[in-house]
């Protein structure tokens, strides 16, 4: 296995979601509209929908949170995902990410989520069968991490923080995929190059909570 590093260094995003820096791309505006049309507060419990604008980390009950929405912003725009792309969303919580992805993926495209928690994951399918989005599929989570049977994947994003990379996850990802993954307290962007060859770089300054 071949790695190609690239560390990039960036202090970490403070602000609000809607301040945007004036550099846009393809990628940037599919998920200001994703963005826009999926609020935070439908996917939160009903005692911390009141701080759905704040960009900070609320929790979501069993001692997980919904991630700063800043860092989702980060993590979405480094998974440059496109219309019609089949993606895995690990340690998708209360279905905020799924849904979100599931806009940019758009109808042609599919989302399956992931989440260990059983009372979380019927929370995220409730929650985006209540806004009937239609193109996403939620399954509990299994001894290996993802789901090998329905790879492989154009794009893999994990909500949750590896002590390594794992390897079943790179099997699962296609040629010229990518997949965003907090690793200890950095969030790495992986391309996958071939079979054996991997561009790496480290966005450093994270904390999620951990892939169990």
């Amino acid at each position: 296995m071949s790695w190609l590093d690239k560390e990039q260094y960036s202090n970490k995003n403070q602000r609000l979601p809607s301040l945007r820096k004036k550099t846009y791309n393809s990628s940037m505006d599919s998920v200001d509209k994703a963005f826009r049309e999926i609020h935070r507060a439908d996917f939160l419990p009903e005692a911390s929908r009141k701080y759905a604008d704040i960009d900070a980390p609320l929790p979501i009950g069993f001692d997980q949170t919904n991630s700063q929405p800043s860092t989702v912003r980060q993590m979405l725009e480094w998974l440059d995902v496109e219309q019609g792309h089949k993606v895995l969303d690990i340690g998708s919580g209360s279905g905020w990410t799924t849904a979100l992805l599931a806009t940019i993926v758009g109808p042609n495209g599919q989302v399956f989520a992931v989440e260990k928690i059983p009372e979380l994951l019927n929370f995220g399918r409730n929650n985006c069968e209540r806004l009937t989005i239609k193109n996403t599929n939620f399954f509990q989570s299994k001894k290996v991490y993802g789901l090998p049977e329905y790879a492989p994947f154009d794009r893999i994003l994990v909500s949750v923080a590896a002590q390594e990379i794992p390897n079943e996850l790179l099997s699962q990802l296609k040629i010229d995929g990518k997949m965003v993954l907090p690793v200890k307290n950095d969030i790495l962007v992986i391309t996958k190059i071939s079979s054996t060859e991997y561009e790496i770089i480290k966005k450093p300054g994270f904390i999620f909570v951990p892939l169990v």
